[in-house]
């Protein structure tokens, strides 16, 4: 598609050499062929990068006139993309770490400093799975990361930030902490899954001991055709939640209870807008911070979100009066 608004000049540039200088086939001297340029979009800015490409000149070599490009080149871009890499790790972490929307990457980008558009951050989330799909693929790093234990108990979950759109699904070895196999199924069928699990079973030098996973109807039938007679047990965080569910629901109508009792905070501010006195300050940032206590949530079922606005509110209460003390014992 044509650009629509006039991209950035960049803020810096770079000279990137090729540090080969001898054909690795017939080791013969690479000579200069052209110099081009390519501008990259990184989180600290554009970055204008200056190509020294080489190539080799001998007729008789199988990689006469192929161009050799610096090495550091990868290190800021994929090959024909305009964003860095540190743009694509930052969208994969936002989309996948924190569970964040299209629209909140893209408008997450825009605050850094990012110039892109909506469209871009779709492609570019795209590239992270690749990515993502292509390092744990690498069969020596599973050997490398289970060998020690002898075994891989593995963990199996779905993540969809937006309906409709494709789940990623991830194998992990709870025993190491590392990722075994990410990738994303437009369908999540209990043969789908059933492959998933039997490739990282055969990629695997060592045995799968048990699976952990939420308890999903096609998780666990595919664990039962894919590793049959291998343990499947409820995760623990699922398990708490499900046990937790009679107290997060009284939790949660002591929380709606609460903020019936701190409404209004927005008329106090009203009282000392344009105010600079040392009154107004104080009242303003009680204001806050009642206003941050109601929006602060919790994460159950380890954190009740009830309990912690109970704590938060009892604390600026607790402040409000010795405050309130403070200046009666002055007036006596």
């Amino acid at each position: 598609m044509p650009r629509w608004n006039v991209r950035p000049c960049p803020d810096r540039t770079l000279e990137l050499a090729t540090h080969t200088r001898a054909c690795p086939t017939c080791g013969q001297p690479l000579r200069a062929a052209n110099k081009p340029h390519r501008t990259v979009t990184t989180l600290d800015g554009l970055v204008l990068l200056r190509l020294q490409v080489r190539s080799c000149r001998n007729p008789d070599c199988p990689r006469h006139r192929i161009c050799l490009r610096p090495e550091q080149e990868g290190r800021f871009a994929l090959p024909q993309h305009e964003f860095g890499l540190d743009v694509i790790a930052l969208v994969g972490t936002l989309r996948h770490a924190q569970h964040r929307s299209l629209p909140e990457i893209h408008a997450e980008l825009v605050r850094r400093g990012v110039p892109i558009c909506p469209r871009s951050v779709g492609n570019l989330l795209d590239r992270y799975d690749e990515l993502l799909a292509l390092s744990t693929a690498d069969a020596r790093r599973l050997h490398r990361i289970t060998a020690e234990a002898g075994r891989v108990i593995l963990a199996i979950d779905g993540l969809q930030p937006d309906v409709g759109h494709e789940v990623l699904w991830v194998l992990r070895d709870t025993v190491s902490g590392e990722v075994l196999l990410a990738r994303s199924l437009l369908s999540s069928t209990q043969g789908d899954l059933a492959k998933l699990i039997d490739e990282v079973k055969q990629a695997l030098p060592v045995p799968i001991v048990g699976v952990v996973s939420d308890g999903q109807t096609s998780i666990r039938n595919a664990v039962a055709l894919a590793l049959d007679g291998v343990p499947h047990q409820l995760c623990h965080f699922h398990y708490l939640r499900e046990a937790a569910t009679p107290i997060y629901e009284a939790d949660r109508h002591a929380k709606v209870q609460l903020k019936k009792k701190v409404r209004g905070i927005r008329p106090i501010e009203r009282k000392v807008e344009g105010r600079q006195d040392a009154e107004a300050e104080v009242t303003r940032g009680y204001c806050a911070a009642v206003r941050s206590a109601l929006t602060d949530d919790g994460r159950p079922p380890l954190e009740a979100s009830g309990l912690k606005l109970q704590n938060r509110l009892a604390e600026v209460a607790a402040s409000l009066d010795r405050v309130g003390s403070k200046r009666g014992s002055r007036r006596n």
